[in-house]
């Protein structure tokens, strides 16, 4: 089973976080929400999402893929954290799965793994993307790494993790259920 980790912060993207949780164990991706900081996580609009589990207990953990979501104050949240930014480097080194959407490239970018690579972000933060090719694609692949653009891509960015996971027949039927236009 695939193992995919998405780090929490106060002021995340609940759409880009949880429609990623939701499409990734649709597929039958074991997803570990972690907490930045205790329980409950508040996101960007006040809603309180409960982790699986603190951050501190799974950072040595294995993962396939590293799902980083938006939401300006829960990136600069993720940015600050050198638990994320370990996480980052030792998956990256291993050529797992990096993935962000929304403002959350910039994190990666600050963490160094996107330098020279094509990515797309929330148009408001490409400033910020100044080592990178910057894409107007809703998604983005370029190697391991892969960014979506902000809440209206996220469930097209999930399905995008879930082809690069387990491929476009489970896509398929996973969207046999939820009927996106993919």
């Amino acid at each position: 089973m695939k193992k995919v980790l998405i780090p929490l912060a106060q002021g995340f993207e609940e759409i880009e976080a949880l429609a990623v949780v939701d499409i990734l164990r649709r597929a039958g991706v074991e997803v570990v929400m972690a907490g930045t900081v205790d329980n409950p996580i508040e996101g960007r609009n006040r809603i309180k999402v409960l982790a699986d589990a603190p951050l501190e207990s799974v950072k040595e953990q294995d993962f396939d893929m590293i799902v980083l979501p938006g939401g300006a104050v829960g990136t600069e949240n993720l940015k600050k954290d050198m638990r994320v930014k370990e996480i980052v480097e030792r998956l990256y080194k291993k050529g797992r799965f990096i993935t962000a959407i929304c403002a959350a490239p910039t994190v990666l970018s600050a963490i160094g793994v996107t330098a020279g690579r094509t990515v797309t972000s929330h148009p408001t933060v490409r400033t910020k993307l100044e080592k990178e090719k910057i894409s107007d694609e809703r998604i983005v692949v370029d190697g391991n790494i892969i960014t979506s653009q902000g809440p209206g891509t996220a469930v097209e960015f999930a399905f995008k993790l879930v082809e690069v996971l387990l491929g476009k027949e489970k896509v398929a039927e996973v969207n046999k259920g939820v009927l996106a236009r993919i």
